[in-house]
């Protein structure tokens, strides 16, 4: 294994991490040098100097292994959660080490999650950092990494295969090393779009710029304690609801809407399913909590189902309301949205759509094959035929994520968290939703957890961000390497 092409590689994500730390730097100046200037710069120092260091002494390589890919990807998340918690650890106040690994961790794996109390006590430079881990962690830092390789290199063509999964692919109807770019148009689309949105809707620039950046990253982290709710305004909300509902779709779908000018791609079967999961457990949360006098009006119950349904449902974590003390009806039903979330080929987490909408038909099909041992039953999503062998991975897939579940429950209670707590807080972090419900919902936070179970979570987070198997590969490749020795 060429360890000097990994570094030269993985040096592109810090100078990712340097530059949203310059405008950081910037965004204080423009404030008058706020308290977290100096944490800014020293941070954008060190994380510009690591990341250039491989640049000036290593020379440049077309040529990866698949073990360096796979290398490529974990060591891009680890060094920029890393270097991403500097300003927050060198800022002080709340975020102790534990802290503020937590914080950088939620941000760049777009979770949301926060350990922060009093979130408007942050300078808006360190506001703006946090609304930077999610815009990188939303698009990648390896997928930042692949758009700065020339599209004609064998490289990209690997770290493509490795980064995206066969469903986020699946959709685009074009050659793998124009993926990487569609997915950015998307994205950077999706942000534009909802930055204007929101400021025509009212909002403050700054706010603007960091909840565009929170939304179409699916993450969360919002500039004011009470989130959304905040700025009192439906328009605001509405906004919210739209674009947290796009960037959970896959953006191969909306791409095909925009250059055919047409939404017959919008019929794909799996957004069907999707959508008809958020319209009916937003019904239903909605109806629940009006009849259990939570809300008094049903079209303000409604609006709240509506909202905390796509909110944990695209795995952003904005919020509108507090959950801790909605119906335990509807927050199983969010919690069952939580562990399925959006669609492939977007940036939320999750099992994903996809792969549910798969387990249901494969359960039909072994049903149909016990009542009719001769007939032909296939799997269909619209008109392609799946094959077997495209069906197994992501049963397999589904299978390992409750596994992994399960294990970070026992773990979590084994390290002092309560029940309902450690369950919760493992489906949020694995699924990179971020809130979850009672003393870790919509507007509560991670803070009275113990630096123990702070971890384990961040550890689900990662898992959850690059799918599994990347980081699986990695650990294999050590215990492999230990036994050849």
């Amino acid at each position: 294994m060429n360890l000097r092409t990994v570094s030269r590689n993985v040096g592109y994500a810090l100078l990712v991490s340097a530059l949203f730390m310059l405008l950081s730097v910037l965004v204080s100046f423009a404030e008058g040098n706020d308290s977290a200037c100096a944490a800014l710069i020293i941070s954008f120092t060190i994380t510009f100097i690591v990341g250039i260091f491989p640049f000036i002494f290593v020379r440049k390589t077309s040529e990866i292994t698949l073990k360096e890919g796979y290398l490529i990807i974990t060591l891009s998340w680890l060094l920029s959660f890393i270097f991403g918690m500097l300003p927050y650890a060198l800022w002080g106040g709340p975020f102790t080490l534990s802290n503020a690994w937590f914080e950088s961790v939620s941000g760049f794996t777009t979770t949301g999650a926060t350990i922060l109390e009093n979130v408007e006590a942050l300078p808006d430079s360190l506001l703006f950092w946090r609304a930077s881990t999610h815009f990188i962690g939303g698009l990648g830092v390896v997928v930042f990494l692949l758009l700065l390789i020339p599209g004609s290199s064998p490289m990209r063509m690997k770290l493509t295969n490795m980064e995206l999964s066969s469903l986020s692919k699946s959709g685009y109807s074009s050659r793998t090393n124009k993926t990487v770019y569609i997915f950015a148009y998307v994205y950077l689309g999706i942000g534009a779009a909802a930055f204007i949105s929101y400021l025509l809707a009212g909002m403050p620039f700054l706010d603007a710029v960091c909840h565009a950046m929170s939304v179409c990253a699916t993450g969360g982290f919002s500039t004011r304690n009470l989130s959304i709710a905040a700025f009192d305004s439906r328009l605001i909300e509405g906004i919210t609801m739209v674009f947290m509902y796009l960037a959970s779709i896959h953006f191969g779908l909306v791409f095909l809407c925009f250059v055919n000018r047409s939404l017959k791609p919008l019929g794909n079967p799996i957004l069907k399913f999707y959508t008809l999961c958020l319209v009916a457990v937003a019904l239903v949360s909605g109806l629940s909590l009006k009849l259990s006098g939570v809300e008094t009006s049903l079209g303000r119950a409604l609006w709240d189902g509506a909202f905390q349904t796509v909110s944990i449902a695209s795995t952003t974590g904005f919020a509108i309301a507090d959950n801790s003390g909605w119906p335990l009806l509807s927050n199983v039903l969010l919690m069952f949205m939580a562990v399925m979330c959006g669609c492939a080929g977007s940036t939320t987490g999750g099992i994903k759509a996809d792969r549910v909408l798969v387990l249901f038909k494969s359960l039909g099909r072994h049903i149909g094959r016990i009542l009719h041992p001769s007939s032909v039953n296939e799997i269909r999503l619209g008109r392609r035929v799946l094959k077997l062998e495209e069906v197994e991975p992501q049963i397999l897939y589904i299978a390992v994520y409750c596994f992994l579940l399960a294990v970070s429950v026992l773990l979590a209670l084994a390290v002092g968290v309560n029940g309902h707590s450690a369950f919760a807080a493992s489906v949020s972090s694995l699924g990179n939703v971020g809130p979850a419900i009672e003393e870790l919902g919509s507007m509560g936070n991670f803070n009275s957890l113990n630096a123990t179970a702070k971890l384990l979570f961040t550890a689900d987070m990662f898992l959850g961000r690059v799918e599994i198997y990347p980081l699986f590969a990695v650990v294999a490749m050590i215990f492999d390497g230990r036994r050849r020795k």
